[in-house]
């Protein structure tokens, strides 16, 4: 039996303002494959589902922090020495977007328990990621409501960075 969303998510519930689970007005996800054009795939999912709720306004500060997320999320999952095998069941980045009537939730997962910002060194500035100068967490800070991460529970490995934005009624 796999491990459903709103488990993993659990958490992240946890760490945001109250929110009855049951009053998620929707809820989507896609996992996104271990390369670098995935945040392109990640900009495209997220654009038409805020497109099918409605929310077609928010799409370019919503978008901004996605590829922000994405980004490094994906650094964790494409080990330096070692591709993970094409085959594999689970992909190691899963994108998910929620939304409540007054408000809009991004989660990313990643398969590394290395808390934000570990990732944000500015060792490693020949591949000259957004992230790398700690931009990324500044722009996910300015163009978010709040913004957070917990490591996953259970079986599962690794961690959900999520960002909140506040809708209009």
């Amino acid at each position: 039996m796999g491990t459903n969303g709103s488990t993993m998510l659990e958490p992240l519930r946890q760490g945001l303002p109250p929110v009855d689970p049951t009053a998620v007005s929707g809820s989507a996800s896609c996992a996104l494959p271990a390369r670098f054009e995935a945040v392109r795939g990640a900009r495209t999912f997220t654009r038409s589902t805020l497109s099918q709720w409605g929310l077609d306004d928010r799409f370019d500060d919503v978008a901004l922090v996605v590829s922000e997320l994405v980004t490094n999320a994906l650094r964790h999952a494409l080990p330096e020495d070692s591709r993970r095998p094409a085959g594999e069941a689970e992909p190691p980045v899963r994108l998910h977007l929620m939304r409540w009537s007054t408000r809009l939730v991004c989660a990313v997962r990643d398969p590394s328990e290395d808390r934000p910002g570990g990732a944000f060194s500015p060792e490693r500035t020949e591949e000259n990621f957004d992230l790398e100068s700690g931009r990324g967490l500044f722009l996910v800070d300015s163009y978010s409501d709040s913004w957070g991460w917990h490591p996953l529970a259970g079986r599962l490995t690794g961690k959900v960075v999520w960002a909140l934005f506040l809708l209009q009624d």
